[in-house]
């Protein structure tokens, strides 16, 4: 493969680290451009003299000088800011972003690389949860080449029939002869948890995942499995799948990543040892195959692959997340922004971990079925959201 020219959004997370971990095992495949970061200027200031990127981006300006600072005497220049993060994103000299920043921040630089035909490393759940419709336009209209990054959706995508991508999604499933599509679910940590016990649950608890190293957010999302509702939304988006062909299956293990059926009955799977360097080295130099550091896969040692459906008894949120796909419009904004606020005030012990689910619930009853024509409208949407699980959150803590 040719030299790939890299920029990194969201580099000190959990994915950005992965990324970049797979890039130092092949200097002669990939160069950094840029690299963005938020919280931790100590380590991005750490990655930017072993990359050498001629940009670092952070979205504070205290950050910003902070980190200009840490790299006195380098030429990375820093900027500050969402259009700095658009800017790294859509740089013509750049030919692959990954984009790794959490939350709804992710949204805007991810559209930007997509509008400028980038090959887009989709990590980033919120961009197709909020704004399906409107970002793979754009990866269609700008010609722009997504690969997804979450191992879920990377195992689809590998388990896909090659001529099915060659209509940039548009096909239908069922004419590739696909009958549905099968999602994993590690099932989190409260998995057999007795259920009249769960209202006693602690952040400690929720963000100890078995079998996956991640951030606090995700963490708690998948301990709730509103981690695996919204995987279900983005299925919808890259796949072309109605609600009804993407179904959930708990397989406590983490080695079969996800499953496509096929009409003759054929399933075509993924295995790997849970490593996100194996969907990020697929992605990074697709369509050719590199070493990503990972463990070999031994099924020998692992002996037994188990399967369960989801009790929406005790995972509520994955039945909010298949509603709000139902619903439509901003539901999906909504409830992703709901969920962000919701979690973080977990974190913060404003409200018990049974309020994550009935919060969510409360803020989709008000506010679901408003109607969507722009991206402006979703983040309307995504506001209102914010404020009204803000309020209910206030509410319940008096």
């Amino acid at each position: 493969m040719t030299m790939q020219s890299l920029t990194v959004l969201g580099a000190t997370g959990s994915i950005g680290v992965n990324t970049l971990d797979v890039v130092a095992r092949h200097p002669e495949k990939f160069r950094v451009i840029a690299l963005s970061g938020q919280n931790q200027i100590e380590k991005l200031a750490q990655q930017c003299r072993q990359f050498h990127p001629r940009y670092a981006v952070v979205l504070d300006a205290a950050k910003a000088q902070a980190l200009q600072a840490l790299l006195a005497g380098t030429d990375t220049e820093v900027l500050v800011g969402m259009e700095a993060l658009e800017f790294v994103a859509s740089l013509p000299e750049v030919d692959s972003v990954m984009a790794a920043i959490v939350g709804a921040a992710g949204l805007r630089p991810a559209l930007a690389a997509a509008r400028t035909g980038k090959r887009v490393l989709l990590a980033n759940k919120e961009t197709l949860v909020m704004a399906g419709q409107f970002f793979m336009q754009a990866v269609r209209d700008h010609n722009a080449t997504l690969l997804p990054i979450d191992s879920e959706h990377n195992a689809i995508f590998q388990s896909m029939p090659a001529a099915y991508f060659q209509r940039n999604n548009n096909g239908d499933l069922k004419a590739h002869g696909v009958r549905r599509i099968l999602l994993t679910a590690s099932g989190g940590p409260f998995r057999t948890r007795e259920l009249d016990t769960l209202k006693d649950i602690t952040p400690e608890q929720a963000i100890a995942h078995p079998n996956w190293v991640m951030g606090k957010k995700i963490s708690v999302d998948s301990a709730t499995m509103m981690n695996k509702g919204l995987e279900v939304i983005e299925a919808r988006w890259l796949f072309n799948a109605r609600p009804e062909q993407i179904e959930v299956v708990i397989h406590p293990q983490s080695i079969v990543h996800s499953m496509v059926e096929y009409l003759d009955g054929s399933v075509l799977a993924q295995l790997s040892n849970p490593d996100m360097r194996t969907p990020i080295a697929h992605s990074l130099a697709y369509p050719e195959r590199i070493e990503a550091g990972v463990n070999w896969l031994d099924l020998a040692k692992i002996g037994t692959l188990t399967f369960e459906a989801p009790d929406l008894r005790r995972f509520p949120c994955l039945g909010l997340a298949y509603q709000a796909l139902a619903a439509g419009g901003a539901a999906p904004a909504i409830l992703n922004a709901a969920n962000e606020e919701v979690v973080a005030a977990f974190l913060d012990r404003r409200i018990p971990y049974l309020a994550i689910a009935e919060t969510l619930d409360a803020v989709l009853q008000r506010l679901a079925g408003q109607p969507v024509e722009s991206l402006e409208d979703l983040m309307t949407a995504d506001a209102a959201a914010r404020a009204t699980a803000q309020q209910l959150i206030t509410a319940s803590s008096v």
